[in-house]
């Protein structure tokens, strides 16, 4: 009897799968979750035209996703083929890379009828409603409805056809909040349509997030819709953004470097409308802030790039979050410029929730008693019309025998030619050597002396080093850096950017590199460390700023030990002088690690602190 030889294995045989499993495979790409499925029918209501789209959830999505909208509706004759794999009304297939829409591959219904119980109810202008079914891949034929106008999609028991899917997926309170962070970015990228989420878990139905249709141009709609998602303070702190450069346009709103986050979760970047996720876009946003913020701090703003489809590609993933630009150096460089301009144009404006936390901190502990306090005057101030502090305090001072000054509290004599009306105020005390406290019409500021003057050094040495250029120290012996040819000829690319800072280099023949020059402001630095840094960040971002943030940190370290120390008594004219300074300085409201250089308070917060409102 003859004995199989087991290293001998039966040859495969090529076979064609089936619909159901086709759709399934495309669902593990286009379905992740149930946020995924919610982004899919929310965006087939956009560019359906609505102006209303309800989204209603139950378990976070896993038992029930249901998406209303207002829209064109689908013709009854239609509904078959519109669960058909790569049937689609959005483009004819004879250009993939001049798209106006957000969907376009024809997957993600027939995603969803294979995985759950997909119903399909529509209605077209002057014709009958009609529905259809199909679950786990089986569709039914089509029948009469009761609807309106528009469509209703409704998604039970997702992944019920595919249960191993569903130990994948997280707590019905994290998938819900998936959902919001979906809707909510969709949202701000369509500020013209209302949109409503609601959960309906345990058989009831609260709406969780609602964000009605504004009106008005494109500024201000956004503005008010990213007040809602993003909320008052961002509003209050954002500044508006609107550049163009080679074709594409970037608008939106980014927050002042005050108002910033410990992690990377409150930026929004769009691409033609389309919400993405983009590392070469994020690293510009950062770049952007980078000698506004410390590196534990991360910046909020959501910007919006519009182009012509043909500059870039979204058929990149099935999930369409991700994009590839014809030209990404145009892209990054629109939004490092248009930034940077928009925060430097703030002048010397700080954020409102630094006043904010400054008066949290200021509240005096409760009072046991549930009693109100009783106050012997309780009468209103009557503001900067009355005279001046340091008036006031000389005529306490010669009405109180032995009265004398703390040693850390210094008042200073009002300048007549220091009105109190400029923005930052006239000084009118120095206290513990380190802030000036300057009157406003409308309240007080006190300014950290040391980190004002640190950012406002730190400004002149960046001036000078953009005029002068950047000094360049010649190796006594060229370093050759050894690197594979691809990343020699990327890193030979830039180098006359390179060279502009300083940074000479040259080609040594396959892929070495010759490096003749260093900036001089560095000192004694590794070249070739230097240089791998550089080439990891143009394969990871398609661009490098690391030499340049290094001379920047030197800078800042210069602006540190030159600027006024905290200690040093400053006289009035010393104190104004810088105020005026701040005032006409860029970036002057934060200094070079983020933080802020001012506080405003206004007299009305002060009075509430006093309980005299």
């Amino acid at each position: 009897m003859a004995i199989a030889d087991p290293k001998i294995k039966p040859r495969p045989v090529i076979r064609q799968l089936d619909d159901a499993a086709i759709n399934r495979i495309a669902a593990g790409e286009v379905l992740e979750r149930p946020a995924s499925a919610v982004k899919e029918l929310v965006e087939n209501a956009v560019d359906a035209g609505a102006t209303r789209i309800e989204v209603v959830i139950a378990d976070g999505g896993k038992t029930l996703i249901r998406v209303t909208d207002d829209g064109c509706g689908i013709p009854a004759q239609d509904l078959p083929l519109a669960l058909s794999r790569h049937a689609t009304s959005k483009i004819d297939g004879s250009d993939l890379l001049n798209i106006h829409s957000f969907g376009f591959r024809g997957e993600a219904l027939p995603s969803l009828g294979a995985v759950g119980r997909l119903t399909i109810t529509s209605r077209v202008p002057d014709a009958d409603a009609a529905c259809i079914d199909v679950a786990g891949g089986k569709m039914s034929d089509v029948r009469p409805a009761a609807l309106s106008s528009g469509t209703v999609v409704e998604l039970r028991d997702m992944f019920y056809a595919t249960p191993a899917r569903l130990k994948f997926l997280r707590t019905d309170r994290a998938e819900a909040q998936a959902v919001g962070d979906v809707v909510k970015r969709l949202a701000m990228a369509e500020p013209f349509i209302t949109f409503i989420l609601r959960d309906a878990s345990n058989g009831d139905s609260r709406t969780t997030f609602r964000a009605d249709a504004q009106t008005g141009d494109l500024f201000d709609a956004l503005h008010g819709r990213l007040q809602t998602v993003l909320g008052r303070e961002f509003a209050e702190n954002a500044l508006p953004i609107d550049a163009e450069r080679d074709g594409f346009h970037l608008t939106g709103y980014a927050a002042l470097p005050t108002y910033s986050r410990g992690a990377a979760i409150a930026q929004f970047l769009f691409v033609n409308g389309r919400p993405v996720r983009d590392k070469m876009l994020l690293g510009a946003l950062r770049a952007a802030y980078m000698d506004v913020l410390s590196r534990d701090r991360h910046p909020v703003a959501a910007l919006f790039i519009d182009c012509e489809p043909t500059l870039v590609d979204v058929n990149v993933h099935p999930a369409k979050s991700e994009v590839r630009f014809r030209d990404p150096g145009a892209v990054r460089g629109l939004i490092v410029s248009g930034l940077r301009h928009a925060l430097a144009g703030a002048g010397h404006r700080a954020s409102t929730t630094v006043a904010t936390a400054t008066l949290g901190a200021m509240k005096p502990e409760p009072q046991p008693t549930a009693e109100p306090r009783v106050y012997q005057m309780d009468q209103k101030s009557l503001g900067p019309t009355r005279p001046s502090f340091s008036a006031r305090s000389m005529t306490f001072q010669a009405q109180a025998p032995g009265f004398q000054e703390a040693p850390s509290a210094r008042v200073e004599p009002v300048a007549e030619e220091e009105p109190a009306h400029l923005p930052l105020g006239a000084a009118r005390a120095q206290v513990h050597e380190n802030y000036i406290i300057a009157q406003t019409e409308n309240g007080i500021v006190i300014v950290d002396q040391h980190a004002a003057h640190e950012r406002l050094v730190y400004e002149k040495l960046k001036n000078q080093m953009a005029e002068n250029g950047v000094a360049a120290q010649a190796l006594l012996i060229p370093e050759i850096v050894e690197m594979p040819e691809g990343e020699a000829a990327m890193l030979l690319a830039i180098a006359d950017d390179l060279a502009g800072l300083g940074l000479t280099i040259e080609p040594f023949g396959g892929g070495a590199v010759a490096v003749r020059e260093t900036p001089a402001i560095l000192g004694e630095v590794n070249a070739a460390a230097m240089i791998r840094d550089i080439v990891d960040e143009l394969t990871d971002q398609g661009d490098s700023a690391s030499v340049k943030a290094k001379i920047e940190a030197i800078l800042s370290r210069v602006a540190c030990h030159g600027s006024i120390r905290s200690g040093r008594r400053m006289q009035a004219a010393e104190m104004n002088a810088l105020l005026r300074e701040m005032e006409a300085t860029p970036l002057s409201g934060q200094c070079n690690h983020g933080r802020p250089t001012y506080v405003e308070l206004k007299l009305s917060d002060i009075e509430r602190l006093f309980g005299r409102t």
